[in-house]
């Protein structure tokens, strides 16, 4: 019996019971027309927490924090800035980060160690802790807050990106809801993103942490825009208990429930994460079938995806598919070219290792269409993975030549 899954109308992270947010205009990035730069997700209760975070060894203060203050596997607020990453900005990081979370905590009337802290932006500089701690003070937590929240944590995203699902299996509902940013320093192992989630399922932690774990090999690990890995990478998921369902652990029945709607919303953000790339004028996705084994499809797809020629000859609408066998060949995973098939949406460009006649025209039309689907088959086992990712085009050279000046 499968769960049904609906997505939410304008869904958003406080779609979830029990869960508030709010965001302002603290004056860490540049003054524009709408824009926000400071947030707080708060849970009306504690809350069951875990995260995944940057696999950079250059990891910002606000993602120590968070990383040592979840080890108890609980939280319940998170503040969250953009504009100023608070990455290599030493004792004085760490400071600002502890302090950020003192003043958000002060704001809500719980412990400090209750709250959690979240960066993005410029690194290197050190957060204006007046303007925070103002700013702070400005915001109002409430069920709509959510909307903003997704708003305030942007940096050269052109639009926010969140959503919620409800999952009912049986008796048993419940809402998963999150929110997401990144645009460029996007790459397999997390990248320059934020994903925050959260649920009214009452779950164990140990499950909520495997769960989590899976949902992002399966979503945010499968993105790639640029190469780069950022500092402050984090996705993080907080469990308030509020639906009142029999508690979630590994061998419960509504654990296959639970994990497919964690994907579902996982899956969703990472696509549109991939769609709001930096200089993006079409979405990528790679389909990659027949593996021996799921490792060696995700990294056949990764390495498609990530391929700086295979992202060229799409922005330019070139059906050189050579490029695609190329990378993955390269990639490390096991590939016999005899026994692999190449398609770029119901065209078979390549049957075998031979390459076959095939309309250019319309596989030119596909891939200048807004979501490119490329498929390889390799034809040696059972295992599949998609992977998703964006064009390379000369907007991208631009924005991260200015992204200071």
């Amino acid at each position: 019996m499968k769960p049904e899954i609906t997505f939410i109308l304008q869904g958003t992270i406080t779609s979830t019971q029990g869960f508030l947010a709010g965001a302002t205009y603290a004056g860490i990035k540049k003054k524009e027309p709408d824009v926000l730069d400071l947030g707080i997700l708060y849970s009306a209760t504690p809350c069951v927490a875990t995260a995944v975070f940057t696999t950079n060894l250059v990891k910002a203060a606000p993602v120590i924090l968070s990383q040592r203050r979840l080890k108890a596997s609980q939280a319940t607020a998170l503040v969250v800035n953009s504009g100023c990453a608070n990455a290599s900005t030493g004792e004085q990081g760490m400071s600002d980060a502890m302090k950020m979370a003192e003043l958000a905590a002060t704001a809500l009337g719980i412990p400090a160690e209750d709250v959690l802290t979240a960066s993005t932006g410029v690194i290197g500089k050190t957060l204006p802790m007046d303007l925070i701690k103002t700013g702070i003070n400005q915001i109002v937590c409430s069920r709509e807050g959510g909307h903003a929240l997704a708003r305030a944590i942007m940096t050269t995203d052109t639009n926010p990106k969140e959503v919620a699902v409800t999952v009912k299996f049986r008796d048993s509902t419940f809402t998963i809801g999150g929110i997401a940013k990144g645009a460029g320093m996007i790459h397999p192992n997390l990248a320059t993103m934020l994903c925050f989630l959260t649920t009214d399922a009452a779950i164990e932690a140990d499950f909520l942490k495997a769960a989590l774990k899976t949902a992002v090999d399966t979503s945010f690990n499968m993105v790639s825009i640029d190469g780069d890995t950022s500092t402050n990478d984090m996705a993080l998921i907080m469990a308030n208990g509020q639906a009142g369902n029999k508690m979630i652990t590994a061998d419960s029945e509504l654990a296959d429930a639970f994990q497919q709607g964690l994907n579902t919303v996982c899956i969703h953000l990472a696509k549109a994460i991939a769609r709001d790339g930096e200089g993006a004028t079409r979405l990528i996705q790679v389909t990659v079938s027949g593996a021996a084994s799921l490792a060696d499809a995700r990294l056949v797809a990764r390495t498609i995806i990530s391929s700086s020629l295979v992202k060229s000859a799409v922005h330019g609408n070139d059906p050189n598919w050579g490029r695609i066998l190329a990378a993955a060949g390269r990639s490390g995973a096991e590939m016999v070219e005899s026994k692999t098939d190449l398609y770029i949406g119901n065209n078979c460009l390549t049957r075998a290792g031979k390459p076959l006649p095939f309309d250019t025209a319309e596989v030119v039309r596909l891939l200048s269409s807004a979501e490119v689907p490329i498929h390889l088959k390799l034809n040696l086992g059972e295992a599949t993975a998609t992977a998703w990712g964006c064009d390379l085009s000369e907007e991208y050279v631009t924005i991260n030549s200015q992204y200071t000046t």
